[in-house]
């Protein structure tokens, strides 16, 4: 039978619709395009070598020489770093002026690569460079929050093929931030716990929908996953920003990671995906009810009018066959393709 769910960090539902349950294999999508196909480098890429915009550039790495990972501003920003903060709360109108930052980390060289045919450290240069721009922009007193996520598949909101991912910085706290972090407060001052370590402590314990442990992470797919193949990659140690995480914790990251990005590729097939780093609020980097966390959501299903009415994901899938299905997956065919991605 079908069964509400509740997650104990965010306090948000979910409907297990265990009677309409697919298997997880039958999420599976035949004949896409598989990453490593197709050429290296496009004429008409504005990521690829030799067609930077250098105008738009922010920071590279290593700054000189070949470049493995580029910050750029966004073409088409919906933030502009120009725009002078402005506030305005008069009747109904409540306007912030465009103030921010809306820029793309471009992850690799190599037009047709992947976070799974890349290099565990490859994805570490990436997050590294994500820190270190974090840290620069978060000195900026109109900035209130930092979003760093990645959108892979047109399903995911990907208008290039070329691997990259976007950071926005906000003037702003978005509520849905504002909501969980409410939430995490009140569950502190109930039980005096960060709600993500108990619910990291009660994963670990029951062991179920485990997908892989390191030293310092843990990935998992939920209790009350919003979705088939929905993972939360939590750190074991409680931090409450993404930009406090240090050397070995990122370094072990980027293993991870790109362990789960392999095991995705491979047992769904090369699936369109969406992550987001949730951290806290700029104001907030050493709040003791706050848990940064990746979460990843495969788009192999979608919500429609009963999700966008009621705030509740229906979920046609098991998170405890999920974590199997991923547990089990054989990555060793991407090792014979990672010399087509390394970068």
């Amino acid at each position: 039978m079908s069964e509400l769910r509740q997650n104990l960090a965010t306090k948000e539902w979910v409907i297990i619709a265990s009677e309409r349950a697919k298997r997880p294999h039958e999420f599976v999508e035949p004949g896409r395009l598989a990453c490593g196909e197709g050429p290296t480098w496009e004429a008409n890429c504005p990521f690829c070598p030799g067609n930077e915009e250098i105008d738009l550039e922010v920071t590279r790495v290593p700054e000189v020489g070949p470049w493995q990972v580029r910050i750029v501003g966004n073409r088409y920003p919906a933030l502009s770093e120009a725009v002078a903060l402005d506030r305005e709360y008069s009747g109904l109108v409540r306007r912030i002026s465009g103030a921010g930052y809306h820029e793309v980390i471009v992850e690799s060289p190599l037009h047709n690569t992947c976070m799974a045919l890349q290099t565990p450290a490859a994805v570490t240069r990436t997050f590294r460079a994500f820190i270190d721009r974090a840290w620069a922009i978060q000195r900026d007193p109109r900035i209130e929050y930092i979003l760093f996520f990645k959108n892979h598949g047109r399903q995911a909101g990907a208008s290039l093929r070329h691997p990259h991912a976007q950071m926005m910085a906000l003037p702003m706290v978005p509520n849905e931030v504002r909501v969980r972090a409410d939430q995490a407060r009140m569950h502190f001052d109930e039980v005096g716990k960060c709600a993500y370590c108990e619910m990291l402590q009660h994963e670990r314990t029951e062991g179920r929908r485990i997908i892989l442990e390191s030293e310092h992470f843990v990935a998992f797919t939920p209790y009350a996953s919003v979705s088939p193949f929905h993972i939360w990659i939590v750190p074991t140690n409680h931090v409450a920003s993404f930009f406090h995480a240090d050397t070995a914790e990122i370094d072990d990251l980027g293993e991870v990671m790109h362990a789960v990005m392999r095991r995705l590729y491979v047992g769904l097939n090369n699936p369109d995906f969406n992550y987001v780093i949730r951290s806290a609020p700029v104001r907030d980097l050493g709040s003791p009810y706050l848990h940064w966390y990746i979460t990843v959501i495969p788009r192999i299903s979608l919500a429609a009018g009963f999700e966008l009415g009621s705030g509740i994901y229906i979920n046609p899938s098991l998170p405890e066959e999920c974590a199997v299905y991923l547990r089990d997956v054989d990555t060793s065919p991407l090792d014979r393709m990672a010399g087509n991605g390394t970068h």
